[in-house]
């Protein structure tokens, strides 16, 4: 793997390769209990953390989006980031609480196209928080939300006129002052002349009401949580919405569908622009779809898509209006004579990732991880084997539909690490710095060490003409696949941006572990 000044880390020998990571359990939201039956709007479909680490959201297939906190760094008193300044060494590990949960998206008919549109969360993206209130995208297949989390103080009625104990007629009050003391009934009316009142009338007695207050609005030291939709950008995708990305702007985005990306202003949701159309004249001479798209973290100017056939290009805006032609093409050529029918489908390219300084890229197919440096089109300079075992497997895996499920990958904070998931609600970590032999197999439960196969260190192999390549293959003792729960699939994840913590999805439930 190459170093560089900007590479995911400073150049490892062989002897000097950062120690695997000891994974411990910390949380998790939503465990089934055994036998529990899970409703199908109940299953995670997304999940992102913030640029800072401290927020975590989650989106499910009942079109909800819900709100995680960080909690472990405001308890030992002080911020996280101020601790981590003064080498403060936290005695214990990353806890999130639930913060709140709002309907993003409800189910939808297209009238015009005799489709339905459904509610599913498919992608969320985190935005720059401003005075104190948190932004955020979610999508679906069509509708692209930006939504808006704020704390605000709750606002009460006080010194209305209707003593609580002693209401009458209209029913419950929500709120009066404990200070009133006078001696009035509800309504005002004097002890001195007491008035019965039938059970709903609101005749004036005569002499009239001694006394009326009018209520004041107060504010309490309470505050509940609000989250309000800000703009709504629709109407602008033919095809499913499979990605979105914010820009390093702050002002723009990107989402992408099979045939095409458009860049959306955050502050006009009523035009959008067409940056990449790959749609044929004639839809039969289509050959590849875009899988993901992804703006690079700090060139505004720079995004990525990957396609079906396993390649990723990088274009450039400044470039041209419609960027058709890509500035760069990245893609592994086929090894001769090993092509099958299964080989389109498993080179497909499910998610793309950059690393957080931009250097490279990390991308997932069906049955690995690569690697690539954006300074390197020649191939990948690193390539995990995560799904080898299954390779006698693939036409049952084609007749179920298994083969066409779209697994996500994640980098750590310090690009040393990287991870996606597998099945049975397995999750896999390599490690990529030059050296590594890191390659380590969790389950998501409470005891993520219990399907843990250890896999012996032996050197780097090399891929093709690429001496220093890495190559891995953690196919687990089960070579065969016997045992493996192809139901039970582990698609979403995500790392913590500055920390060893790992959020996982499993069905319904989200698992936390750190390291």
């Amino acid at each position: 793997m190459n170093g560089g000044g900007e590479g995911l880390a400073a150049p490892a020998t062989s002897g000097a390769a950062t120690a695997p990571l000891d994974w411990k359990f910390s949380q998790v939201f939503g465990e089934r209990t055994a036998g529990e039956e899970v409703q199908e709007v109940d299953i995670i479909s997304a999940i992102e953390f913030d640029r800072t680490g401290d927020h975590l959201a989650t989106g499910d297939r009942g079109g909800r989006v819900v709100l995680f906190e960080r909690t472990d760094a405001k308890e030992n008193g002080a911020h996280r980031k101020d601790l981590e300044r003064m080498d403060y060494s936290m005695s214990k590990h990353p806890e999130f609480r639930y913060k709140t949960e709002f309907q993003s998206h409800e189910p939808e008919f297209d009238y015009l196209k005799s489709l339905e549109i459904e509610e599913k969360i498919n992608k969320i993206r985190w935005c720059q928080t401003a005075n104190g209130a948190l932004f955020l995208l979610s999508t679906n297949d069509k509708t692209i939300k930006f939504w808006k989390v704020q704390e605000k103080k709750v606002k009460k009625l006080s010194e209305i006129n209707v003593d609580q104990s002693k209401s009458l007629g209209n029913g419950p009050v929500v709120d009066s002052t404990p200070e009133i003391s006078k001696p009035y009934l509800a309504n005002g009316v004097c002890k001195d002349k007491p008035i019965s009142f039938p059970s709903n009338d609101s005749s004036i007695p005569s002499g009239g009401f001694p006394s009326l207050r009018m209520p004041v609005v107060v504010t309490s030291p309470e505050t509940s949580l609000l989250a309000r939709c800000r703009r709504v950008y629709a109407h602008a995708h033919d095809y499913h919405i499979n990605s979105i990305s914010n820009n390093s702007d702050g002002e723009t985005f990107i989402s992408a569908d099979d045939l095409r990306i458009n860049l959306w202003n955050l502050e006009i949701s009523s035009q959008s622009f067409n940056i990449v159309d790959v749609k044929p004249t004639n839809m039969e001479d289509l050959t590849e779809v875009i899988t993901s798209a992804e703006f690079h973290p700090t060139h505004c100017n720079t995004l990525a898509y990957s396609s079906s056939k396993g390649s990723i290009r990088l274009i450039d805006l400044r470039q041209s209006a419609l960027c058709d032609n890509h500035s760069k093409l990245f893609e592994e050529q086929e090894a001769p004579g090993s092509r099958s029918f299964f080989t389109e489908i498993i080179a497909s390219i499910s998610d793309i990732k950059f690393a957080k300084n931009g250097r490279h890229i990390l991308s997932r197919d069906y049955m690995t991880l690569k690697l690539w440096d954006i300074n390197m089109d020649s191939g990948p300079v690193a390539s995990f084997q995560v799904h080898e075992y299954l390779r006698p497997k693939l036409c049952d895996l084609y007749e179920n539909d298994s083969i066409f499920d779209k697994f996500e990958c994640c980098l750590s904070g310090d690009g040393v690490r990287v991870a996606t998931g597998s099945y049975s609600n397995l999750f896999r970590v390599f490690g990529c710095s030059e050296g590594s032999t890191e390659a380590t197999t969790l389950e998501a439960s409470k005891n993520p060490m219990r399907r843990q196969v250890q896999t012996p260190s032996r050197p780097a192999r090399s891929l093709g003409n690429l001496p220093r390549v890495l190559r891995r293959d953690n196919s687990g003792a089960d070579t065969n696949g016997n045992g493996f729960d192809f139901t039970t699939k582990l698609l979403h994840l995500a790392w913590h941006p500055t920390e060893n913590s790992l959020a996982c999805a499993a069905s319904n439930s989200l698992y936390m572990y750190y390291a």
